[in-house]
């Protein structure tokens, strides 16, 4: 008879959470898995007309990522709504320095892709309608209380209040939700005093599937080819980050006004903007929590750390880090061993450790040493982006870092999940 009503209990099934699902279903799947979820399930799975609107939002993936998804049988899928990247373009608005990334240089079909967020969903969901995976949803974990050998999960649904037990409580609602701080971890808030506005944008000339990290005196902005897959189009994603008197000016202007006010800012490597689409915004911070773990509960995605989305790496460190807390349940099981403990859980934090710090400092350093407008730092990065460019040891460090593969490689023993897969023509 088992001990527990399940085993693992992912609070929230978002992009993260419906993964590790997906992961733990294809990997250990002797797991019984309930993800408990706020908003109810989407009845429309994968509806054969599918096509993105306008104002779709979509979510960066590096080429290690896409590693990932192949191994979970789940790339092909979404490949059918995912734009290839096949340059990077880095420059200093007004400054000479600039370096330039092509997936031909590295034997890859590309640097990476952006990904139709909904697809995104709907394909997860798809995947998941075939596997012993349970949800419960609309619903919310409110609150967590240790047991012999695992947890008793307090879960709302509507006016009820039930206790689940579990080996373990995996925490994957993101960085705004209150789970994180009742559960007693402390999280470090850097904010950087700027604003992040997301929205589509359609230019004269094609994107020829190049995105572009675009570094000025008031921040940076980074647009990143959208349309269809096989199709250089003229419609990207930008994120665009502001302070806020320039968020609020912005914000008054019509459309016109706003592609004007972005033509400025961007310049005419992409030819006129004709058209912007609705705009998100939201404040922009560093968040990361130094002990993700603790006995029967662990953080994931960007409930462990939310990191400047212009650099495009906070999904892609996400997912490492779920194959990484996989890995650790596989061999938790093989073991014996209660998947809540810190056996267990700390062999998922020192291994990802790493790949987080390390990414977290190239991702803060890029905003922070390019957020100075000082002549003798705006020299020295015109330097340092023409260098990448005539040294090839570090323009190879700093396409492996875009693409995903620059940190630790997780192996799923037994099944190949792995980030670090290295190009033939690497080393």
């Amino acid at each position: 008879m088992n001990r527990f009503d399940t085993d693992i209990i992912i609070a929230g099934g978002g992009l993260a959470g419906a993964t590790l699902a997906l992961a733990l279903s294809r990997v250990v799947p002797s797991l019984r898995v309930t993800v408990v979820e706020a908003y109810p399930l989407s009845t429309d799975a994968l509806p054969e007309d599918y096509q993105p609107s306008y104002d779709a939002r979509s979510t960066a993936l590096a080429w290690g990522s896409r590693l990932i998804f192949e191994e979970l049988g789940l790339w092909q899928r979404l490949s059918e709504h995912a734009t290839p990247i096949r340059q990077i373009h880095v420059s200093d608005r007004g400054r000479f320095g600039a370096t330039r990334l092509t997936a031909e240089e590295h034997g890859q079909a590309a640097l990476g892709y952006v990904a139709d967020n909904r697809w995104m969903g709907l394909s997860l969901m798809r995947e998941l309608q075939g596997t012993q995976v349970q949800w419960r949803a609309p619903a919310e974990v409110l609150g967590m209380s240790s047991q012999a050998g695992g947890v008793s999960v307090a879960v709302k649904a509507g006016e009820d209040v039930v206790q689940v037990s579990a080996q373990c409580l995996v925490v994957a609602d993101g960085g705004r939700s209150g789970l994180r701080e009742s559960l007693g971890f402390q999280a470090r808030h850097d904010n950087y005093g700027q604003n992040a506005l997301i929205t589509n944008v359609s230019t004269s000339d094609s994107h020829r599937f190049t995105a572009f990290e675009r570094f000025t005196d008031a921040g940076p902005m980074a647009l990143l080819p959208g349309g269809a897959p096989g199709c250089p189009g003229h419609q990207s994603a930008l994120v665009w980050t502001l302070s806020d008197s320039a968020l609020e000016a912005l914000l008054g202007l019509d459309s016109e006004g706003r592609c004007q006010r972005l033509q400025d800012r961007f310049g005419w490597r992409l030819g006129r903007f004709t058209r912007m689409g609705e705009v998100s915004h939201y404040p922009l911070k560093l968040t990361t929590v130094a002990e993700p773990v603790r006995p029967g509960v662990a953080l994931v995605g960007n409930a462990a750390h939310t990191l400047h989305p212009v650099a495009g790496q906070g999904f892609n460190l996400a997912l490492r880090g779920l194959v990484t807390l996989v890995e650790q349940f596989q061999i938790g099981v093989e073991q014996g061993r209660p998947l809540g403990d810190l056996g267990v859980l700390g062999g998922y934090q020192r291994a990802h450790q790493q790949d987080w710090q390390q990414t977290v400092r190239f991702s803060d350093s890029l905003i922070r040493i390019f957020g100075q407008a000082s002549a003798p730092l705006a020299a020295a990065r015109d330097a340092g982006l023409m260098g990448l460019d005539l040294l090839p040891g570090a323009k190879r460090w700093f396409a492996r870092r875009a693409m995903g593969v620059g940190g630790r490689k997780p192996v799923i023993r037994g099944h190949g999940v792995g980030t670090g897969t290295e190009p033939a023509h690497h080393e």
